[in-house]
């Protein structure tokens, strides 16, 4: 059974950071593309970030480039998206996925970002 457990979201002030954490587990994780989205109120999800089955290749949208960082720890099961310098715009629910399960969509985590 496809999980994916997202955590460190929360309340930040603009400039500031926070790193997210996401737990898969129900398929093999080494073999997946993993990425990070985000869905704002009243928007449709957008894909933020993706990483490459080993971590050699990483992929970005354009509004986080430069300040969000995505890796993953394939020992772990877990994939990582380091966000500086925040915007009241990046303000949405956080969620990961993966290519080989991408009809799954954890709880995802919610990240506030104050002006």
């Amino acid at each position: 059974q496809v999980r994916f457990v997202e955590s460190g979201g929360g309340l930040v002030q603009s400039g500031g950071s926070l790193r997210l954490s996401c737990a898969a587990s129900g398929f093999t994780f080494s073999s997946a593309v993993m990425s990070w989205h985000r869905q704002a109120p009243g928007k449709e999800r957008e894909l933020v970030a993706s990483v490459s089955r080993f971590g050699y290749t990483t992929n970005y949208a354009d509004s986080v480039k430069g300040r969000f960082t995505i890796s993953r720890d394939n020992a772990k099961n877990t994939v990582y998206l380091q966000m500086n310098s925040l915007k009241p715009e990046d303000t949405a629910v956080y969620y990961c996925n993966a290519d080989v399960a991408s009809w799954y969509w954890g709880q995802g985590t919610q990240v506030t970002v104050s002006s």
